[in-house]
């Protein structure tokens, strides 16, 4: 299991170092891909207007989820980090519980089944009866990169604030990005 310290930090270093960290909810998972860094000063993140009902996990202590819904459809998973920031997981590799992700996503298809916030919380089963949580305890599941990953950084994507902040990262040429980074 990740040390819950490892959300004792900056979102931007969290994001960058949770690139093949394995996420495992109820057993359906796969390594991290794509993330994206939001932190207090960015016009772009939830907690940069002050707490809310709806943000309030923003504001506790690092090592929780924090999930919303966006457009009103889908559900989006953040990691909450120090201080008042959190990291967007963007996409997931598929590898544990792929006919149960397959079930919930209505394909059978790999690389649709988690390339994109909305997607992988589908996949995964993830709503806002898990928001709060600690990373470190059941339903949820994490397991440190198995090896070395190159990392591509980016602009991130989808939003119409602070759009051209790098805080966007994911394992280069991986198959399974929401979107592919732009070329050097």
């Amino acid at each position: 299991m990740l040390d819950p310290a490892f959300f004792d930090r900056d979102a931007v270093t969290v994001a960058r170092d949770l690139i093949g960290v394995e996420v495992l909810i109820d057993g359906a998972g796969g390594p991290i891909v794509e993330t994206e860094a939001y932190d207090v000063n960015d016009p772009a993140s939830h907690s940069f207007g002050g707490p809310t009902q709806r943000n309030a996990v923003l504001f506790g202590p690092p090592g929780h989820t924090y999930i919303y819904r966006i457009y009103g459809l889908h559900w989006c998973m953040n990691f909450v980090c120090s201080p008042i920031s959190a990291v967007l997981i963007r996409a997931i590799e598929p590898r544990h519980g792929l006919a149960v992700m397959a079930q919930r996503r209505g394909t059978g298809d790999a690389r649709m089944l988690c390339s994109g916030p909305g997607k992988l919380c589908q996949a995964l089963g993830v709503d806002r009866t898990l928001d709060g949580l600690s990373l470190d305890a059941p339903p949820i599941e994490l397991r440190p990169v198995d090896g070395p990953r190159t990392v591509a950084v980016g602009p991130r994507i989808g939003i119409s604030k602070a759009v051209d902040t790098p805080w966007r990262f994911g394992e280069a040429g991986s198959r399974y990005l929401s979107k592919p980074f732009p070329r050097p």
